[in-house]
């Protein structure tokens, strides 16, 4: 059974084998949606349909939207296209799956070999926003493309960035029309990195219409956001349940790049997205799919309490040691006793002192939610491993600001942070790539994993390190938020790191001995 708009048309069959089809007239809404589109995103990989895809269609189903969504991908690869639908598949912490046929993309658009279409797309006075999930790199001014596109035309325009500010540009000359870009990576005031680069192609352009219709809120907006939704690569496991249902080519196929591609993403329940309510040609009522719409403060305030303090440094916490005990699962790694008082400490008793209260959610409740729904939620093939990519880029936001928090409170004390100067130390074990039974593994993509791991290559399993080779990384302000030493956090990284490497299974004992303490 194929998925295309044809097998569709025999929903009983698909709904006896338990997958959810859209209930609008899909045809009529590609229609509309082509001719007046408002939404368009770049970058329609899987937290896009699992989060603002089927928000979308959602909200399609209840006659709220009666148009979807445009999707811009980077170039058409060929293949098959599954008349832009795909599959859902909801991994629940109750132990039931949900699958739904998502269809709220009426045409998928290519930034590469598709630019006619896109900047008919980009003039039409309708578009109202254009969302981007990209990741942080996709931000970046650095490579060699976009020094290119700052000497040449907009029409030569070649990198992604550049692609992009080239139709804005044409917006902005079919008629200055507004409209709100909006970045939705996961990464830190998110919507000035986006603003910062369409800028500075406008300069590198001479343009100073365009440049004022940039600067301008009234024509050009760029929110910020924040967005939690834990997506991993597509499952084999759940290819092999969607192929079992008689789905043909589902299995997910690795690009040479490493990047898993599938037709169907895999993701869980718990999902947030709060955006700075700022749209000036208006926005579709997503607030109707849960979106939290408020101010640029607040916003900031959800991302430090999720990125500082009730999520993301649990994740890591556990990611580091997971790769050191020989966990391949987030979710099994919360059944080991250790572990959870590990994440409950840091979650609780560390960081909830000096959390930030963003008032729309309330921060004990959303670290209750990841730390009995979400981390431990069976069905969810998440990896330490996939944690444990750019730790020395995560460790001053995920655990600096809590220490900067102490230092500048009256009522707290630096030196009651005990677990979280245990995580250092255990990235500082983690960068050996020895596991605790003495196996060697691979640790994940860094771009200071070779420089960091010079500071421990003299350490072996067994023997007492010398941690005075250790100050060049423990003072790197730029790798943990602060310099250890100056904090006075540095003498029990060291002690911790001294125990982890005592003997094959000093992690384990070492871990029990303090999360018992707590």
């Amino acid at each position: 059974m194929k998925l295309n708009n044809e097998t569709l048309k025999n929903r009983a069959e698909w709904e006896a084998k338990g997958y959810r089809l859209p209930e609008y007239d899909r045809d009529a809404m590609i229609t509309r949606t082509r001719e007046n589109p408002t939404w368009l995103h770049f970058g329609a990989g899987n937290i896009f349909k699992a989060l603002h895809g089927m928000a979308a269609q959602r909200l399609l189903n209840e006659g709220v939207l009666d148009r979807g969504i445009l999707a811009v991908e980077r170039m058409d690869r060929g293949g098959e296209k599954y008349d832009d639908l795909s599959v859902v598949v909801t991994l629940k912490a109750n132990g039931t799956v949900e699958k739904n046929i998502f269809g709220a993309v009426a045409e998928t658009c290519y930034l590469y070999g598709g630019e006619e279409r896109l900047e008919e797309i980009f003039r039409n006075p309708s578009l109202q926003l254009a969302t981007f999930t990209i990741t942080e790199k996709g931000y970046s001014l650095d490579s060699d493309d976009v020094k290119t596109d700052f000497a040449a035309s907009p029409a030569e325009a070649k990198s992604y960035m550049g692609k992009v500010a080239a139709l804005l540009l044409a917006r902005y000359k079919a008629g200055a029309y507004p409209i709100a870009m909006v970045s939705t990576d996961n990464c830190s005031h998110n919507g000035d990195k986006l603003k910062a680069a369409m800028r500075a192609f406008a300069e590198a352009w001479d343009d100073e219409g365009f440049k004022a219709y940039i600067e301008d809120g009234r024509t050009v907006s760029f929110p910020w956001t924040m967005i939690d939704k834990i997506t991993p690569s597509p499952d084999l496991t759940v290819g092999a349940m969607l192929e079992k249902d008689g789905l043909e080519g589902f299995a997910p196929v690795r690009n040479a790049r490493g990047t898993v591609k599938a037709p169907y993403v895999n993701a869980e329940e718990s999902e947030y997205l709060v955006l700075e309510d700022d749209f000036p040609n208006g926005r579709p009522a997503l607030e109707k799919a849960g979106f939290f719409f408020t101010d640029r403060e607040t916003v900031d305030k959800v991302e430090r309490m999720k990125v500082c303090t009730c999520l993301n440094p649990l994740h890591t916490s556990l990611a580091i040691f997971g790769c050191l005990l020989g966990y391949d699962k987030i979710w099994r790694e919360m059944q080991d006793e250790d572990l959870k008082k590990l994440v409950y400490a840091i979650g609780y008793k560390e960081g909830l002192p000096v959390v930030t209260d963003p008032g729309i959610i309330k921060p004990r409740d959303f670290i209750e939610t990841v730390l009995t729904v979400r981390f431990p939620n069976l069905f969810m093939p998440d990896t330490p491993q996939r944690i444990t990519t750019d730790t020395s880029q995560k460790l001053p936001i995920r655990f600096g600001e809590t220490i900067k928090a102490y230092l500048a409170s009256d009522a707290l004390n630096i030196h009651d942070l005990k677990l979280i100067p245990l995580v250092f130390a255990g990235w500082l074990r983690y960068l050996m790539a020895v596991d605790d039974n003495g196996n060697a593994f691979e640790p994940s993509p860094d771009p200071m994993l070779e420089t960091a791991q010079s500071y421990v290559s003299d350490c072996r399993l067994g023997q007492k390190p010398d941690c005075g080779r250790l100050k060049g990384l423990l003072s790197n302000a730029s790798v943990f938020g602060v310099d250890l030493y100056k904090v006075g956090l540095a003498e029990r990284v060291g002690d911790y790191f001294e125990e982890l490497c005592a003997s094959p299974g000093a992690v384990r004992t070492t871990l029990h001995k303090y999360v018992t303490e707590e």
